[in-house]
């Protein structure tokens, strides 16, 4: 998905920030170890030809799955996936609408300080920590890319805010690269449903890109993500209408509504 095509917006969670239920793991954190998810059963892992399966009934449902962030340009996405940490993408559109109208480049946010961006997202969580953040990613970027936000991990994760979660998004969204982010439905559809089990974020990374074939790879963060968000809840998750129900491996699954 090129990086000037607007996400869409809807309501939802955001990258991080979902409370966990008692039938799911804590949410994951980045180098910690977690528990598997607390299961009367643990899911088998799905065989290839089921993981292909899977991925091919998410697309029939959602085609052209996009974030529910939004944003105009890498730059807009950038920030907007940095506010997004334990906040709403809801709350993040509802301060990103008024901010990027007038200020989506680093030299205009930095014109505009920290505390004319800290009035703007103020109803945004750990707003002080993310403002700092963004400014000083603002004089990187100028300093070292030109202004431009950079398609390389490595320069990605040097900037303030910015770790090896949103860097795969913004790879994968702006510059089309087949990474796969992991947060907290991308982690809970992963280990429920046998498709990607792991421990830690980074390992359920690691399976998603082997088990992932090639042609749904670009797709498969928002269309997990997605999936979590609207079907595979941490709370009465919606089997009934789940689309890869047949094919999942949760004991505890119902297929009855409720």
């Amino acid at each position: 998905m090129p990086g000037g095509v607007r996400g869409k917006a809807s309501r939802g969670t955001a990258e991080t920030g979902e409370k966990s239920s008692r039938n799911t793991s804590r949410s994951p954190r980045r180098g910690r170890r977690l528990g598997a998810p607390a299961l009367t059963g643990s899911p088998r892992p799905l065989a290839p030809s089921a993981v292909e399966r899977v991925f091919a009934a998410l697309q029939s449902g959602r085609p052209s799955p996009r974030s529910d962030l939004n944003f105009s340009s890498p730059f807009e996405l950038l920030v907007a996936v940095i506010l997004s940490a334990q906040a709403t993408d809801r709350s993040v559109n509802q301060a990103t609408a008024g901010l990027f109208a007038r200020h989506n480049t680093p030299e205009a946010l930095l014109e505009l300080g920290e505390q004319g961006l800290l009035h703007a997202i103020r109803a945004i969580g750990l707003a002080p920590t993310k403002a700092r953040n963004i400014l000083a990613t603002c004089r990187l970027l100028l300093e070292h890319h030109q202004g431009r936000v950079p398609a390389d991990r490595e320069a990605l994760e040097a900037l303030p805010g910015v770790g090896r979660k949103t860097a795969n998004v913004v790879l994968n969204v702006a510059f089309g690269q087949p990474t796969i982010a992991v947060d907290t439905h991308v982690f809970r559809v992963s280990n429920r449903t046998g498709l990607a089990p792991g421990r830690t974020v980074r390992e359920v990374e690691e399976a998603l890109l082997r088990v992932t074939p090639e042609s749904f790879r670009l797709e498969a963060h928002h269309q997990l993500i997605l999936h979590g968000r609207y079907v595979c809840t941490a709370r009465k998750p919606r089997c009934f209408e789940c689309r890869i129900a047949s094919l999942c491996t949760w004991p505890e699954k119902s297929l009855t509504q409720n």
